[in-house]
């Protein structure tokens, strides 16, 4: 089961200049802003800018699906046919995401947040 889509990730090249960017667009400073991420809070969505995203195999934005059971969806995408780019990784707090590859060579993200 999930939650729906709540949060995209844009893989980048120049921190810097996509966070100045995005800052511009959303007309907000992130709320994480670190050299190996940065993150934006509008309208209830997560935006997020990777430095390291397309060294993992990244080709562009990946929207990430808010789940439940994180290592279950994982097995399941992977049993539908999906190839694993990312396994689950804990982000921080608890916060888990993994990403998978289809068929068709779209990137597709799964996060379960910390439990309670």
């Amino acid at each position: 089961m999930t939650a729906g889509l709540k949060t995209i990730i844009y893989p980048v090249k120049d921190l810097t200049a996509a966070k100045a960017l995005f800052s511009a667009l959303l007309g907000v400073e992130p709320y994480a802003d670190e050299p190996y991420y940065v993150g934006f809070k509008d309208a209830g969505q997560d935006v997020g800018l990777d430095p390291n995203g397309h060294a993992r195999g990244m080709t562009g934005p990946v929207p990430y699906w808010h789940v439940d059971d994180i290592r279950a969806t994982l097995a399941a995408l992977v049993a539908a046919g999906a190839e694993t780019l990312q396994d689950v990784q804990d982000v921080g707090g608890g916060k888990l995401i993994a990403f998978v590859k289809d068929a068709d060579g779209n990137l597709i993200g799964i996060t379960q947040d910390p439990q309670a």
